[in-house]
């Protein structure tokens, strides 16, 4: 950490911008008179990913969105579960803090066999320290995460042996696999307290396969080395990018729709899943706005290829020839059906 150019007197930084808590007293007012809801009228349409789980993938990349940014990826043999949340609440306690729109997809006990798990930062809507206590028990899998991350993750019952650490423009592969993990700059901040800001770094990622190259934005604003992660680790094959919680205040921290579509752009395009969403109740946005912005983007041709916006649990095969030409027929839009 101390080597790292971007940790200065003992807390992480991000090179391009610094934030203004003024800004964010001034967000606060809002979230105590808010305007519009900002919870589901009614239940999430939900998918079962246990069948979809049951054949190996067609084309060597799959994916199964469990909820917010946790994602099951399969990428050339390789599962990797990215930011594990089951969680009720995305808070420290349970009393209190934003709650959950749905219950968790599949339990934790009935996944798949795992090669690595995946912790973006260590905010509590990324990182669920029950959710790693029971991973660290039932899996074999390495996690991988960012510098000063695994101290926490040690804290939550993860051996010391199974946790690597990188810093941005670090590579590490996944042991059994041919895939290799790479941190990549986010513009963002971390901390699950009060005094702790900003002390562990926050990082997107690339999963590079031999057949296959994935990147996952973890939580960032506008990153200007986009276009340097797509030049040495693109073309990707599919995209993750961060669409909710997002506030004019927090424009440097959080994409949102929007400043996700630019980011899909600086990056070459491609299928893009959007995650960050849907799940909690992060922002003063209605719950389906980030996807609502995105579907019309999709539909007056802002993307290269199609938006994947599976249902929650659902199983996709991105690349596979026959789902590419319903998506390019039919978006399946099912959050209308929320009413």
């Amino acid at each position: 950490m101390e080597r790292a150019p971007h940790f200065i007197e003992g807390r992480f930084v991000n090179p391009a911008v610094q934030r203004s808590p003024r800004v964010e007293f001034g967000v606060l007012r809002e979230f105590l008179a808010p305007r519009v809801s900002r919870r589901p009228p009614a239940a999430l349409p939900m998918i079962s990913p246990l069948d979809g789980w049951r054949d190996p993938p067609r084309t060597g990349l799959r994916t199964a969105w469990l909820g917010h940014s946790t994602v099951l990826l399969e990428i050339d043999g390789a599962r990797i579960l990215t930011d594990p949340v089951w969680a009720d609440r995305a808070s420290p306690t349970r009393l209190a803090g934003p709650k959950r729109f749905h219950e968790p997809p599949v339990a934790i006990a009935s996944l798949p066999p795992l090669d690595a798990i995946l912790v973006s930062h260590d905010h509590y809507d990324h990182l669920d320290a029950a959710a790693v206590r029971l991973l660290a028990t039932t899996s074999q899998a390495r996690f991988f995460t960012a510098l000063g991350v695994g101290a926490r993750l040690e804290g939550f019952g993860v051996p010391h042996d199974r946790i690597t650490e990188l810093d941005w423009w670090e590579e590490a592969p996944i042991p059994g696999t041919d895939v290799v993990i790479a941190a990549t700059p986010a513009q963002h901040f971390s901390g699950r307290g009060p005094f702790d800001r900003n002390t562990t770094l926050w990082a997107s990622y690339v999963f590079r396969g031999p057949r296959h190259r994935v990147f996952f934005s973890g939580d960032t604003g506008p990153e200007p080395t986009l276009p340097l992660i797509r030049k040495r680790f693109g073309p990707f094959d599919l995209i993750l990018l961060e669409v909710g919680a997002f506030h004019p205040a927090w424009g440097d921290i959080h994409l949102g729709p929007w400043q996700a579509m630019e980011a899909h752009r600086a990056l070459g395009g491609g299928p893009f899943l959007p995650v960050h969403w849907s799940t909690f109740d992060l922002a003063l946005h209605t719950w389906d706005e980030p996807i609502v912005v995105l579907e019309e983007g999709a539909r007056d041709g802002g993307f290269d290829l199609p938006l994947v916006a599976p249902r929650i649990g659902e199983v996709r095969d991105v690349l596979d020839p026959d789902d590419i030409r319903r998506s390019l027929a039919r978006l399946d839009a099912w959050w209308r059906e929320v009413r």
